[in-house]
């Protein structure tokens, strides 16, 4: 076994700090010639609610203010657009996504800057078509604004391009009347090209910049010149790489971050072992390529459940060792690092986290009218996905923004319904959340199956109910939270006290022969052998039995 002494503080940064996940398949690589991608806010203070906004028109001179995304803090205000397009979530009704990750970076924060990530996503929602027009629109806003935000990398995804932008604040300078005259970001962008599947977890991928390709290929014009300036690069502009110059690798970037896009990878792609050593932060030259081509096409439910991995199969997987007590529990409470005997180790952060807030599956299509928003609360691995239209105008009830937070507990709320079974998972995860995955499965697969025939009778230009479509994502999403309000006390009556009650073949109870009311003994389900192993040898000679 390999030890490393970590530098603490790269993994606090790396690891802890940040931490989201977006996947992408291109039409090309997908089972449905969608363009597809995901993202999970991963964040310990973001509660799952579906943000939507109408439509709207506004006179000159309207200013449309800034609320910081993650704090709630107000930046400024700056001016409207005259006509914004409706939003669903983080699509628009051209079917436009944009995803984040946030990776952090070299420390240029501009403290006049008034545009936060959060804010940039929507207002591209609302007032671009295409990624390429988000991703022009992004650099026009922060050049003007300035950048508010850390380094981040945004997936921009409409029906026919998805592309990478990562970006980063320029290190201010003030001059003698205090004004900034250093202000907005540098970036780069990439499309990635049909056929591909790429991602990103808070750590920066692209490296060099084609600089006569920009169909290809878009990027600040001072993105090296800003690098040279601060005394961060000093090479030829064709070596120049951003990732390693913006956001240089360490031990916490691989294993915590880039280890997700591995574990992606390896699971639709060949020859990923190549690059073990290097998510394991064994191998940090060994640079992982920004995309790679899958060995099958990817569905849209290939890419939920990807969304779902606790890196499963590999050497990373959290579901064999110790930690994962006695019931192969995938997760592991932070920090997500801990001290032993001088020696510092990191706990595993896999693409799916108990912190989630909300996440989705987007398919954007070439041949239909409407995109599809899948959308899921908490937890991936124990929470289901729910359909939505890109021309949905209402959220049901139980995902509104303001039912409930993280401070207060609805009885009506999606997030708190699917909390409360993923907590209930945890104590009990390989028979419990065995059981909630079972199902979200059939639930999803039966829905999923059914989505293409939807979208052929909803292909034609001229389709006219969109209230029609609202309502299907608004009822399902009802009959979904009653469903799950069922399977929350069921899974309490069955799994109470540690015990397994017994079922009949129609999954109703058994019952000890004599009473309605009393069940017949309960199953009493063994825990792992690695369990077992540790127990005994840290308290065997107290705890064995003597005859």
């Amino acid at each position: 076994m390999k030890k490393l002494i970590l530098t603490l503080s790269a993994v606090l940064c790396a690891v802890g700090a940040f931490a989201c996940t977006n996947l992408i398949v291109t039409k090309g690589a997908s089972a449905n010639g969608s363009n597809m991608c995901t993202y999970a806010a991963d964040s310990h203070q973001l509660y799952g609610t579906l943000h939507h906004s109408d439509a709207a028109d506004f006179p000159a001179g309207a200013m449309r203010e800034i609320i910081d995304w993650d704090s709630g803090k107000r930046l400024g205000e700056i001016p409207q657009a005259s006509h914004v397009y409706s939003v669903i979530g983080n699509m628009n009704e051209h079917q436009l996504v944009i995803g984040e990750t946030t990776y952090g970076g070299r420390e240029f924060i501009d403290s006049t800057a008034i545009l936060d990530y959060g804010s940039l996503i929507y207002i591209a929602l609302e007032r671009c078509k295409t990624a390429r027009e988000a991703i022009l629109l992004i650099d026009q806003l922060t050049q003007q604004y300035g950048y508010a935000s850390e380094g981040e990398s945004f997936t921009l995804c409409d029906p026919n391009e998805i592309w990478i932008m990562e970006i980063i604040g320029k290190n201010p300078k003030f001059d003698k009347k205090g004004r900034n005259i250093n202000k907005g970001s540098v970036w780069v962008a990439k499309r990635i090209p049909d056929g591909y599947i790429s991602g990103h977890a808070n750590q920066s991928r692209i490296t060099t910049i084609d600089f006569n390709d920009p169909e290809n290929c878009l990027y600040a014009k001072d993105v090296i010149k800003h690098a040279r300036e601060q005394g961060i690069f000093s090479g030829k502009d064709e070596e120049f790489s951003f990732c390693d110059v913006y956001n240089p690798l360490d031990f916490g970037g691989a294993r915590g971050c880039e280890a997700r896009v591995w574990s992606y990878f390896n699971r639709f792609a060949d020859g990923m072992d190549e690059y073990l050593d290097y998510a394991m932060g064994y191998d940090l030259k060994n640079h992982m390529p920004l995309y790679v081509k899958p060995n099958r096409k990817i569905s849209t439910k290939d890419l939920a459940d990807m969304m779902r991995d606790h890196y499963e199969g590999t050497p990373m997987d959290m579901t064999t060792d110790i930690g994962a007590g006695g019931s192969h529990l995938p997760y592991r409470w932070r920090p997500m690092e801990f001290e032993y005997q001088g020696w510092e180790y990191v706990n595993e952060r896999a693409i799916a986290t108990q912190q989630t807030g909300w996440w989705y599956v987007a398919q954007c299509f070439d041949n239909y009218k409407y995109g599809v928003f899948w959308f899921g609360v908490d937890d991936a691995a124990t929470s289901p996905l729910m359909p939505f239209f890109s021309c949905t105008s209402m959220v049901p009830e139980c995902l509104k923004e303001g039912n409930g937070s993280l401070l207060e507990y609805s009885e009506t709320s999606m997030y708190w319904i699917v909390s409360r079974i993923a907590q209930f998972a945890y104590l009990r995860y390989d028979k419990i959340g065995a059981e909630v995955r079972q199902v979200i499965d059939e639930y999803e697969i039966n829905l999923m199956d059914s989505m293409p025939d939807l979208l052929d009778a909803i292909k034609r230009e001229d389709y006219k109910d969109e209230f029609g479509l609202t309502a299907f994502g608004v009822d399902n999403a009802n009959i979904l939270f009653k469903k799950w309000q069922d399977l929350d006390k069921y899974l309490l009556v069955k799994y109470i006290d540690g015990n397994i009650k017994r079922q009949n073949e129609d999954g109703s109870f058994v019952t000890n022969g004599f009473s309605d009311d009393i069940p017949e003994y309960p199953i009493w389900e063994d825990y792992s052998d690695k369990w077992k192993e540790n127990v005994v040898r840290d308290n065997g000679d107290i705890l064995r039995i003597r005859k």
